[in-house]
């Protein structure tokens, strides 16, 4: 593994900073507030649910949105006086789509995240600015997806140690960063690789005693030499399975940690078994580690493929020693473990996990937004059915969330976050390119204010990147100069 400033887990390269319809539509730009949302009528849709095993769908019904919320379901041939009908007409309609791992490092990505039908995204590391930003968006002040965040990331002194990363290495340092980032409104924690078994268990307890959610990477403990093949970790991944995560993240850690890096299906089929019985999703993010294939197979030149602009500039500057990096490296030993990660998804699915979709979008080579439709078609490719990948990416977060009577639904009294394809999502997973509308809290977007959104997520804003990432490293109190790291 290459050794860079921003470095990430076992070759994971991560910042480690940061059909069109005819209604006419007043589009407000991401950074513009919204109007008050008044009443709507989308008619005439094919509904698709996600909460069963099988697709429940209901044709030619009609959903009336007020307050942001579905306020009811009418059935085939029935309608509602509403300020605004929209004919839906041969239309598929379903929750909008969740990403449950991103990195999230200027207000500018949010247009990406919206304009690809993402409604609700999951930051995975924290600063203040994600706080206000949050606020600003349910504020009706910055049109977004609903943003979720972590805490800064929390980790001992080791290899995978990183910039941006809130140090912790014994039970005292790990208290107080518990303590101060619930004092400063975070509500989920995110762990990391190297934590200390000392560290870990205090940020347990601490959490606990809090009611704070935690995430993340499975902690390994202090990493000697011999670890994973020769000698085990100083925590075992089977000890952390009962700690009440929200979501275990990336498969590939999965495998370097519960399997100890080895490829072994029978071993494999056990560990899944554990994880479901120990009733604790995982987020596969089987999208991040393809692009570190796609870098290597293309020689670099999939670091300027399209969706890239999208991509922060100032996490990208970061980047450049990495993809050097996996530019250079050979592509067979990547694609074996592609490979397999895929097989291993599917047979978390085969024993019952429940799986959720995250993407690592906003590092290394990872678009915002775009970035969840490519993950939806390698767990199809991985064998998903296309009902399986969009439960992962509507009801099935909304569960691990404790959130299914307002969102991934399609109720009355289920938030009005909606994503509208003429196509058939279910027939073709590739349909979830191409939405013609989206529905946020209850605003209509059509085809054009959806590419409105897009190209506004090229619009880079770096001196505002720059204090926010800044400011929120001396918050956990690095004194770590952006601008010397830059040079």
């Amino acid at each position: 593994m290459q050794k860079s400033p921003l470095r990430c887990h076992n070759g994971r390269v991560g910042l480690m900073l940061l059909t069109a319809l005819t209604f006419p539509l007043v589009f407000t730009p991401a950074s513009e507030t919204w109007a008050e949302p008044s009443s709507l009528l989308i008619d005439n849709a094919r509904l698709v649910g996600f909460s069963k095993p099988e697709p429940a769908i209901q044709m030619g019904v009609s959903l009336l949105i007020r307050d942001g919320t579905i306020a009811t379901v009418l059935p085939a041939g029935e309608t509602a006086p509403a300020d605004t009908r929209i004919d839906a007409t041969g239309l598929t309609v379903i929750p909008g789509l969740t990403d449950m791992h991103v990195h999230l490092w200027d207000q500018a990505e949010l247009g990406a995240y919206l304009g690809n039908g993402i409604t609700t995204v999951r930051n995975m590391s924290g600063m203040p600015f994600h706080l206000r930003l949050a606020q600003q968006i349910d504020a009706g002040q910055l049109n977004g997806p609903r943003i979720l965040t972590s805490g800064p990331i929390l980790n001992s002194n080791g290899p995978n140690e990183q910039v941006n990363h809130q140090i912790v290495n014994d039970e005292t340092a790990a208290r107080k960063a518990v303590a101060q980032q619930y004092e400063s409104g975070f509500r989920r924690l995110k762990v990391y690789s190297n934590l200390s078994q000392e560290a870990y268990e205090a940020i347990l307890d601490e959490a606990s005693r809090r009611k704070m959610m935690i995430t993340g990477h499975s902690p390994e403990g202090i990493r000697s030499e011999g670890i994973p093949r020769d000698k085990p970790f100083a925590i075992a991944f089977e000890k952390i399975l009962d700690d009440g995560f929200e979501s275990i993240e990336h498969v590939e850690t999965i495998v370097w940690h519960g399997l100890r890096n080895r490829r072994d299906e029978e071993a494999a089929r056990t560990l899944a078994q554990r994880i479901r019985d120990a009733q604790v999703a995982v987020t596969p993010t089987l999208i991040a580690y393809y692009n570190l294939l796609r870098v290597a197979q293309t020689h670099g030149e999939a670091v300027h493929r399209a969706g890239t602009e999208w991509l922060n500039p100032l996490e990208q500057a970061t980047e450049q020693d990495n993809f050097t990096f996996w530019a250079n490296q050979p592509t067979a030993p990547l694609e074996r473990n592609t490979a397999f990660f895929a097989d291993f998804t599917q047979l978390l699915k085969q024993e019952g996990v429940m799986l959720i979709t995250g993407t690592d979008s906003g590092i290394f080579s990872n678009p915002p937004g775009y970035s969840l439709h490519e993950e939806l078609g390698l767990l199809v490719d991985a064998g998903l059915t296309p009902y399986d990948a969009l439960q992962a990416a509507t009801w099935n977060p909304a569960m691990v969330l404790g959130e299914t009577d307002v969102h991934g639904c399609l109720n009355a009294g289920c938030a009005a976050d909606l994503v509208l394809y003429a196509c058939d999502p279910l027939a073709e997973i590739s349909c979830v390119q191409h939405p013609v509308a989206v529905v946020r809290a209850g605003h209509y977007f059509d085809a054009e204010a959806l590419q409105s959104l897009r190209d506004s997520a090229a619009r880079h804003d770096m001196a505002r990147t720059l204090e926010n990432v800044q400011n929120g490293l001396r918050a956990q109190g690095s004194d770590i100069d952006l601008q010397q790291l830059m040079e």
